[in-house]
């Protein structure tokens, strides 16, 4: 199994490439199981997520081809609507071809995600949704048996909660609904208006009607298109963190700053100097670090997966800082590895309590989810002395090269098997 071996502490210095969206790339993915025939995709991310939908849409008949900067679609032949566990179980996104098998065919049997270290994320928002739609389902084995015997059917769907994936899944579903739906109290997030603009550009009717509000005319078809993806924002917020947490120089490419203000906002407060320009961020880590209370949220909040990032950089801050979390129930499960390494991080239900003013000592560590394990190589960044994190298919998962990205600006990083 690999690892990384981390030796700090350096301060960072130069540029940074940022990768197109990991969770931007799935949904669309997802949505081009409504074509029959080919869609183009632009700027997706080398990730093991990215690669396990590719796996996904080939199972259910997509026929798909590498250029050298895309990904081409064919789905002239794709008929199968059966998404098996083997390819669901690693990736909590791989219910999201429920909504355009659906669509598409009138039915579908997908398998529920497989367990998801930082919290439950029930499927049942978007199954409550769907059946608004003229859907039915029962839940058997593990496996959602959904059919809509009269097609889908477009009608008006208020969300329980703000939820990103059902508002995907139902977005995309609607798209092929008789007559009109709108959608209300739906999430907002920039990879959510990624989809609807991908979707819009193969000729869908789609509407932002109000802030968390959608109306959709349903179409027969797609048409074919070439779609280029957007920035992965999360990558872009570790990276500007990794700067700011070592003292370093950055300048972070290929951004919209505008998207990622609330970070970049922050990360001022807490005292690092920056400068945008209309897709490059430049970043100068201070010493002093200031202490923050800080709580996760929808967008336009502070996003969760950047939650375990800083809870790092307010270890370093002059005194005790307060973090939140509002989204996910079980997403803490970094504290005990960075406690190992010297913090003084205490949790009570969805709150943590970081002692600021310390200096973190190497350790080898265990990796539990995609960001958690992100922040352990942020940690071991700044440990005078070599790290080793362990578990790094969970990395894989979501961060593209992050180990040449972080040695090209001066990190002592390698991975070893």
């Amino acid at each position: 199994m690999q690892r990384l071996e981390v030796l700090g502490a350096n301060k960072l210095k130069g540029q940074i490439n940022i990768s197109g969206s990991k969770n931007a790339s799935l949904p669309i993915l997802a949505a081009t199981l409504l074509s029959k025939n080919k869609i183009t995709l632009k700027n997706l991310p080398k990730v093991k997520d990215i690669e396990t939908m590719i796996n996904l849409l080939q199972s259910l008949g997509s026929i798909t081809k590498f250029t050298k900067q895309s990904l081409v679609i064919d789905n002239s032949k794709q008929k199968k609507v059966f998404a098996s566990y083997n390819l669901v179980k690693t990736m909590r996104a791989g219910i999201l071809v429920l909504g355009p098998l659906l669509a598409k065919f009138g039915n579908a049997k997908v398998s529920l995600p497989g367990g998801c270290a930082i919290g439950t994320r029930p499927v049942d928002i978007h199954l409550k949704a769907l059946s608004k739609l003229g859907v039915k389902f029962k839940i058997l084995n593990g496996y959602v048996y959904a059919n809509a015997p009269k097609g889908l059917i477009g009608t008006n769907i208020s969300f329980s909660k703000i939820s990103v994936g059902a508002t995907e899944n139902l977005i995309i579903a609607a798209c092929f609904a008789k007559g009109k739906t709108i959608l209300k109290n739906c999430a907002i997030e920039p990879e959510i208006k990624d989809l609807v603009n991908f979707l819009l550009k193969t000729g869908c009717k789609i509407k932002w009607i109000g802030k968390r509000s959608i109306k959709i005319f349903g179409v027969k078809q797609i048409k074919e298109i070439s779609y280029s993806v957007m920035f992965d924002r999360i990558e872009a917020g570790t990276y500007l963190i990794a700067a700011a947490l070592t003292e370093g120089k950055l300048q972070i490419k290929n951004v919209i700053p505008k998207i990622i203000k609330t970070e970049i906002d922050i990360l001022k407060k807490i005292g690092a100097k920056i400068k945008v320009n209309h897709d490059k961020i430049n970043i100068v880590g201070n010493k002093k670090i200031k202490n923050l209370e800080i709580k996760t949220a929808p967008y336009p909040g502070f996003p969760t997966d950047l939650q375990a990032q800083i809870m790092v950089l307010l270890c370093k801050a002059n005194k005790n800082s307060i973090i939140k979390e509002d989204i996910f129930e079980n997403r803490f499960m970094h504290v005990a590895e960075l406690n190992r390494m010297g913090a003084q991080i205490l949790t009570k239900g969805n709150k943590a309590v970081v002692q600021g003013n310390i200096n973190f000592v190497p350790a080898e560590l265990m990796a539990t989810d995609l960001r958690a394990s992100v922040s352990l190589v942020l940690a071991a960044l700044t440990a005078k002395g070599k790290s080793v994190i362990n578990r790094i298919y969970h990395l894989d998962r979501g961060y593209e090269n992050l180990e040449k990205k972080l040695k090209k600006v001066g990190a002592k990083i390698r991975r070893v098997n």
